[in-house]
Formats: C-alpha cells, sequence, structure tokens
C-alpha cells in the first residue's frame, strides 16, 4: 500500500486496571480517559443484560472472549498486510474477515500515513484509532470492527462517535481538517459492512461525542 509518513505520530502511556477505567498519559502529564472509556461510561447497557438474561452468563462470556479473539486476530492480520504486504493467517473466519475487509475496504484506501495511531485532545480524551490516511481522494480517520452477524446501522452509532473523536483530535493535534470517518465492518458470518461520516453527518456526530464526554465527566469528574 501508499504508505507516506505525513505526521509525526507518538506513542502514548496507556494505563489499564483490572477494576478502573483505560486512561491515556498526554505528552502535558494529564490522565484522560479513552474514547472507549468516555462510550461505554455513558452507554445504555440494558440491552447487554437482557441479552446476557437471554443467553446465560457462561454462554455469553464464550461469546465475547471469541469475538475478541476474533477482533484481535483481524486486525493483526490487516497490520501485517498494511505494514508488510502479508497475506492473512490464523483461524479461518478471522481469515476470512481480514480478506473481506482488505477486498472491499482497503482497496478504496489511497494512501496510508499511519497504523494503530495514538490521538489525544488535550485535557479530554485519547485513544488508538486503526488507520488514518486518505479514503478515495480524502482525509479520513478509519477503524475496522468485527461481529458475530449482519449489524443495522441503529446499532453502530459509538463506532461512529469513536472515529468523529478521532478526527477531531487528529485536527487538534496537527492543524487538519478531516472530517471523514469509515468504518469498516466483517462479520463472522460473510457479511462486509462500510459506514461512512461525513460532511454535516460529522458534525452531528461531532456534537453528540461532546454531549457524551460532558455526560461522562459529569459523572466521573
Amino acid at each position: 500500500m501508499n504508505i507516506v509518513d505525513r505526521y509525526k505520530y507518538q506513542e502514548l502511556v496507556r494505563e489499564t486496571s483490572p477494576d478502573g477505567p483505560r486512561v491515556y498519559l498526554t505528552p502535558a502529564g494529564n490522565r484522560v480517559p479513552s474514547v472507549t472509556t468516555v462510550l461505554s461510561g455513558t452507554k445504555d447497557m440494558s440491552f447487554l443484560k437482557e441479552w446476557k438474561a437471554r443467553v446465560g452468563n457462561a454462554e455469553a462470556d464464550t461469546i465475547v472472549k471469541r469475538s475478541i479473539n476474533y477482533g484481535n486476530a483481524v486486525h493483526k492480520n490487516l497490520e501485517d498486510y498494511i505494514l508488510e504486504g502479508k497475506e492473512p493467517t490464523g483461524n479461518i473466519f478471522a481469515v476470512h474477515m481480514t480478506k473481506q475487509i482488505i477486498t472491499k475496504g482497503l482497496s478504496k484506501v489511497d494512501e496510508v500515513w499511519g497504523v494503530e495511531v495514538p490521538l489525544y485532545a488535550e485535557e479530554l480524551y485519547a485513544g488508538t484509532t486503526d488507520l488514518c490516511g486518505r479514503h478515495s481522494g480524502d482525509d479520513a480517520i478509519m477503524d475496522f470492527k468485527n461481529s458475530r452477524s449482519f449489524r443495522k446501522e441503529e446499532w453502530i452509532e459509538d463506532y461512529k462517535l469513536q472515529v468523529v473523536a478521532y478526527g477531531l483530535a487528529h485536527n487538534e493535534m496537527f492543524n487538519t481538517k478531516i472530517r471523514k470517518g469509515v468504518i469498516m465492518l466483517a462479520a463472522q458470518t460473510g457479511q462486509y459492512q462500510e459506514w461512512i461520516v461525513e460532511g454535516v453527518d460529522f458534525d452531528k456526530a461531532a456534537d453528540k461525542w461532546a454531549q457524551r464526554l460532558e455526560e461522562y465527566f459529569a459523572k466521573h469528574g
């Protein structure tokens, strides 16, 4: 792929405790919550509780662990493909999901600036996005997702807020004007789905992200 060292991305120190939120230490010394911590801390979790009650805690734990393992494998495969051109390996489902994202998602990526890129908004939040670069001619933040099956759009609002949060942080850090986020999702059942957040939709999502941030800090200080 066309990899361009356009911005000087730097690692951030990440702190995770078993019972506490994931936080990052910014270059200025601020401890800020991760984007995923903010989203999970302000999300309506009633649907998750209902699902666990329906399938049972043991089965739910098995499904969650399996999805995490697949997700980690897909992310590693994609990183190796982007940076080194390696073919995907491992579990047959992880290989298939990786190939779906490569052929139907990464084929639209014109330029790669960084993979697993740490981004932050000083004193507010930080996180690591999967891919920064150009998508179909536009500067964009891109994130890879996996699921057990087809996802309805109303289920993935937090995915949209996540890429927008990363885009806003990138703009603050590097004075860019990113207003496009791309979510590339492969399901274990074989489908590929893609959502693009740009223009007015990006601005609306930015407003929702600001509301979630306010809600999080109101709860957690």
